[in-house]
């Protein structure tokens, strides 16, 4: 993905710089939680293949942290799809269209 792909034209919608950053940064952070995942699959996988008894305890602490890091990344989606649709919102209102409150997606708990 380019780094001024929001910076122009969205859905006809023009996002301003500071929205455009804001995404990077988050797509930046959730590639750089998923490579540690990644990471961690294959400590995880080592671990298990080993039959070691250390190993497969530590097992228990990394998959936790994988487990969290999942937790984070869909934070991480859900804030960007939020702040995605509170960019897009603000830069319809003086449109035709009358805003896209009906295009909102809800989180269940939210």
């Amino acid at each position: 993905m380019e780094g001024d792909t929001f910076s122009s034209l969205v859905n006809g919608n023009h996002v301003d710089g500071k929205i455009a950053h804001t995404f990077q940064k988050s797509f930046v952070q959730v590639q750089n939680i998923l490579d540690q995942n990644r990471l961690l699959i294959n400590q995880i996988n080592q671990n298990h293949e080993s039959k070691v008894p250390d190993n497969l305890n530590r097992n228990v602490g990394l998959i936790r942290e994988l487990n969290n890091n999942i937790r984070r990344v869909v934070d991480l989606y859900a804030d960007l799809s939020t702040n995605f649709t509170k960019s897009m919102d603000g830069s319809s209102e003086g449109d035709s269209s009358g805003g896209k409150a009906g295009h909102k997606r809800h989180r269940p708990g939210s």
